[in-house]
C-alpha cells in the first residue's frame, strides 16, 4: 500500500466525531504532515482538540474560523492559512463539517432544508473556491504527474445516505434534509473532479461508515476504525477514482 504523505491537511469540523479522530491519526503517523490545520465552528467541547494543540506545534487550531456555512469566515480562515503556509500550498483539505436534523418527512421545514443544505453542501463548495489557490499551488508543486492525495486533493466526507439507488437505512431515520445534502454534495464532488483535474486536484465524496458519534444511536463502526480505514483508502487513490463515491473501505456506492 501507498503511504498517504502529505505536508499539509486542512480537516473541518474537528473538534469532535471524524474530524478529531483525522487530527488523532494524523499526528500519530510515522511521518505527521508539517501543518494541520483543525477548524470549528463551536469552540464548546473541543478541549481534547486543545490538549492536542498545547502538545503538537505542527497543531494549528482554528476555533470560530471556517464556518462553513459562513463566506467571510471561510476567506478569513483561508487567509490564515496561507500566512503559515508562506510559499507552500495545502495538500489535503478534508471537508467533514456536518450535520443532520432526524426528523420524519412531514415534519422538515424550510428552515431544516436550509440551514442543512447550507452546511453539508454549499459549505464544501465554498471551501473548495476558497482554498483552491493553495491546492493549486500544492499540485504545482509536486513531481508526480498524476493525481494523488499526496500531491493535493479535496475529499468530501459525504453518506450512503445520499444514495438514491442504495436509500439506506430509511427505516431507521428519514431525515429528509440530510439525505437531499449529501445527494448534492455527491454531484458537488463530481464537478469538482471535473473541473478542478486540469489543476492536478483529486475530488472524492468518501463515506465514513455507520459510525459511533453523535449523528448515530447504535452504529457498528468505531471512530478509530473509520478514520484508519479512510486514510487507507486516501492513500490508494489515483486519478482513476477522482470523482467516485467510495466507502470507508474503498468499495463504489452506487449514487
Amino acid at each position: 500500500m501507498a503511504e498517504l504523505s502529505v505536508r499539509s491537511v486542512l480537516v473541518t469540523g474537528a473538534n469532535r466525531g471524524l474530524g478529531l479522530g483525522f487530527v488523532q491519526h494524523f499526528l500519530r503517523m510515522p511521518k505527521p504532515p508539517q501543518w494541520i490545520f483543525a477548524t470549528c465552528r463551536d469552540p464548546k467541547g473541543q478541549r481534547e482538540l486543545q490538549n492536542l494543540a498545547s502538545k503538537h506545534s505542527n497543531l494549528l487550531q482554528c476555533v470560530g474560523s471556517a464556518e462553513v456555512a459562513n463566506p467571510g469566515s471561510i476567506k478569513a480562515a483561508a487567509a490564515k492559512v496561507r500566512e503559515h503556509l508562506g510559499h507552500s500550498g495545502l495538500n489535503l483539505l478534508i471537508n467533514n463539517a456536518g450535520m443532520v436534523k432526524s426528523k420524519m418527512l412531514d415534519a422538515e421545514t424550510l428552515e431544516d432544508m436550509t440551514e442543512t443544505y447550507n452546511t453539508n453542501t454549499a459549505g464544501p463548495l465554498l471551501m473548495g473556491q476558497a482554498f483552491l489557490p493553495l491546492l493549486k499551488k500544492a499540485a504545482q508543486e509536486s513531481p508526480d504527474s498524476g493525481l494523488s492525495c499526496s500531491k493535493a486533493a479535496i475529499i468530501n466526507i459525504s453518506s450512503i445516505a445520499g444514495s438514491i439507488s442504495s436509500f439506506f437505512g430509511w427505516e431507521m431515520i428519514q431525515a429528509t434534509s440530510y439525505r437531499c445534502s449529501k445527494a448534492a454534495l455527491n454531484m458537488l464532488s463530481k464537478c469538482q473532479s471535473l473541473a478542478y483535474k486540469e489543476h492536478g486536484i483529486l475530488c472524492v465524496a468518501l463515506h465514513p461508515g455507520w459510525v459511533q458519534t453523535d449523528l448515530g444511536a447504535a452504529p457498528p463502526t468505531t471512530v478509530d476504525d473509520s478514520v484508519q480505514g479512510m486514510l487507507k483508502v486516501l492513500s490508494t487513490l489515483s486519478e482513476k477514482e477522482t470523482g467516485a463515491f467510495l466507502d470507508w473501505e474503498g468499495n463504489v456506492i452506487p449514487w
